[in-house]
C-alpha cells in the first residue's frame, strides 16, 4: 500500500487534521502506523443503540478537519482486530495476533473537506475505474486496493483504504463517522495547544488560565499553570526518589512581561537584534504557563546558568525517561531547530496533560509541531565541510542559527545544508555584507548552501511546490561573536 499511503498522507496533512482519544489505551510502538494509542477487539457483542456506552470491541477517535468541524469516527473490532488512532488517521488491523513489526496496515481512514473530497474523485477518474452512487464512490485503485469515498454530512467526507483481499468491503462496513462540532466554546485550556514562531497565543487563554505562584531555592517568585506544576510535583519526586534534584528557574511568562523584555532589548540593543533573539510578544511557549524550564540541584548547589547545566548529559537523560509517565515531553530537541525554532534545551519541558500522547510522542522521537501535523518531518543532510578559518564548532553555531530561522518559513520542507568553504570570507564578500547593515561590523563571513521545497499552496514570494536547490545564506559576525544571517537567496 505504500504508493497510495504517500498520496492520502499528503491529504489529510494538509487539511491540519489532529485527533483527541476517546476510547483507547497503550501506545504500539512498534507497529508500522506508528500510532498513538491502539485498541484489540475482545468480543462479538451487538452494535451499540445511541448513546450507550461502547462495549470492548468498539473504539472511537475524534478527528478534525479544522478548528470547528470534524467527525468521531468509530470502528467495530469484532473478530480478532485492532486499530491505531493515529495523527489523523485510523489504520485498521486484521488479524492482530499475526501481526509483525513489517505487515502492513489492512485498512486505513481519514476525514476531508469538500473541496479535497471533489479534487480527489476528480484526480483518481484520470487514473482509475470509479464507481458512484448516492450512498459512496469507490475507486479501484490498482496493485490489491480499493478505495471508498462517502459523504459523513456538515461538509465532512471519510475516506477508507482498503486491501481487496483482506474483503475490503467487509471492511469498509466497519467505520461509522457521525459528523462533530467543535465551534461551541469549551471550559478550560487546550493543553495541547501550538504556541510558536508562528502560532500565537490564543486570544482569551490569559483569561482561562489558573496559576499558583511558589518561590523556589534561588529565591525567584515562578508562576505555573495548576495542573502542570501538580505533575511537576510527581516529577520532581520520582526524581529525588533516584537522588537527581531539580527545581523550576522560569515558567509562564505574560505577553505583557514579554513585551517588557522586548522593550528593553530594543532600547539597548536596537530593533534588529531584538527581534532576533527575542520571542515576539503573543509568541513565546512560556505564555501558555505548560512549559517549564528546569535547573539542576548538584550536591546541594544550584546548577542555573545554560553552559554549566549542558555539562550534565547523563542526569539529563535520566530525567527525560522520567517525563512522559506524569505528561510533560522534552520540548526542544537536538537537529529539530527546523521545526521548532530553538537549539537544544535539555532543561526546557511541556506540559500536555495526557501521559500516553506525551509518551508517544516521545517513544517516536517527534518534536509538538509534528505531532500537530501527523507527520514526522525529514530528516536534513548537514555537510559541515572543512575550514581552516572556522572550527568545527562555529559552523555547527552557524547551521543551527540557519535552522532556527527557518522554521518561520511557513509550509517550507528543508532537505540539506552544506557549508560552501573558506573562500567565501574574503574581504569583498565582508564590506559587501557590512553595506548591508549599516550598524555592523562584520570582521568574518560564512556561505552555507540548501536544498528546500517552497509551500504547496499560499507560496508567497516563492514559486509553488517547487525545489530550490543551492539556494544561499550568508551570515556575518565579529570575530568570536555570534552568528547573524544577513542574506538569503540567489
Amino acid at each position: 500500500m505504500n504508493k497510495v499511503w504517500r498520496k492520502c498522507l499528503v491529504l489529510f496533512v494538509s487539511a491540519g487534521m489532529i485527533f483527541s482519544l476517546s476510547a483507547c489505551s497503550g501506545a504500539d510502538k512498534g507497529s508500522e502506523s506508528k500510532a498513538a494509542a491502539k485498541t484489540e477487539s475482545a468480543g462479538t457483542e451487538a452494535s451499540p443503540e445511541a448513546g450507550e456506552d461502547l462495549p470492548g470491541q468498539y473504539a472511537s477517535a475524534a478527528l478534525r478537519i479544522n478548528d470547528k468541524k470534524g467527525a468521531v469516527v468509530t470502528v467495530d473490532l469484532s473478530g480478532g482486530c485492532s486499530v491505531d488512532f493515529a495523527y489523523g488517521a485510523i489504520y485498521f488491523y486484521d488479524n492482530v495476533h499475526h501481526l509483525s513489526e513489517n505487515d502492513p496496515v489492512t485498512a486505513y481512514g481519514f476525514i476531508m473537506d469538500k473541496q479535497e473530497y471533489d479534487e480527489y474523485i476528480e484526480s483518481a477518474k484520470q487514473y482509475h475505474e470509479v464507481e458512484e452512487t448516492d450512498e459512496l464512490v469507490k475507486i479501484d485503485e490498482g496493485d490489491n486496493e480499493m478505495r471508498y469515498l462517502f459523504p459523513a454530512g456538515d461538509d465532512v467526507y471519510f475516506s477508507v483504504l482498503a486491501s481487496k483481499d483482506a474483503d475490503a468491503d467487509s471492511i469498509f462496513a466497519r467505520f461509522k463517522v457521525s459528523p462533530e462540532d467543535f465551534s461551541a466554546p469549551v471550559s478550560g485550556i487546550d493543553y495541547t495547544v501550538l504556541v510558536n514562531k508562528l502560532n500565537p497565543l490564543p486570544d482569551t487563554w490569559e483569561d482561562e488560565l489558573e496559576t499558583v505562584h511558589f518561590t523556589n531555592t534561588v529565591g525567584d517568585d515562578v508562576e505555573v499553570e495548576k495542573k502542570a506544576y501538580d505533575a511537576y510535583l510527581q516529577l520532581k519526586e520520582a526524581l529525588e526518589a533516584e537522588d537527581i534534584h531539580v527545581d523550576l528557574d522560569s515558567a509562564r511568562r505574560s505577553v505583557a512581561a514579554q513585551q517588557d523584555i522586548m522593550d528593553r532589548f530594543i532600547e539597548k540593543y536596537g530593533a534588529d537584534y531584538a527581534n532576533k533573539t527575542v520571542a515576539q510578544p503573543g509568541y513565546s511557549e512560556h505564555h501558555t504557563g505548560l512549559a517549564l524550564d528546569l535547573y539542576l540541584i548538584i550536591d546541594g548547589k544550584d546548577v542555573v546558568e545554560n553552559e554549566d547545566m549542558i555539562q550534565y548529559p547523563e542526569i539529563w537523560a535520566k530525567i527525560h525517561e522520567k517525563l512522559a509517565d506524569y505528561g510533560f515531553i522534552l520540548r526542544y530537541l537536538e537537529d529539530k531547530e527546523h521545526i521548532t525554532g530553538y537549539g537544544y534545551e535539555p532543561w526546557h519541558i511541556r506540559y500536555l496533560d495526557d501521559p500516553d500522547l506525551a509518551k508517544y510522542i516521545m517513544d517516536q522521537g517527534l518534536t509538538l509541531e509534528e505531532a500537530h501535523k501527523g507527520i514526522a518531518a525529514p530528516e536534513v543532510s548537514i555537510d559541515y565541510g572543512s575550514s581552516e578559518i572556522f572550527t568545527e564548532d562555529e559552523i555547527k553555531e552557524a547551521v543551527i542559527r540557519i535552522k532556527c530561522d527557518f522554521a518561520s518559513w511557513d509550509g517550507c520542507e528543508l532537505h540539506s545544508i552544506k557549508y560552501a568553504g573558506d573562500e567565501s570570507n574574503s574581504a569583498e564578500n565582508i564590506e559587501w555584507l557590512n553595506s548591508l547593515n549599516e550598524d555592523s561590523h562584520y570582521t568574518q563571513v560564512a556561505e552555507f548552501l540548501g536544498d528546500l521545497h517552497s509551500p504547496v499552496t499560499d507560496a508567497g514570494a516563492w514559486e509553488p511546490d517547487t525545489e530550490y536547490t543551492d539556494y544561499q545564506w550568508w551570515l556575518g559576525r565579529t570575530e568570536d561573536g555570534s552568528w547573524e544571517i544577513v542574506s538569503t537567496g540567489y
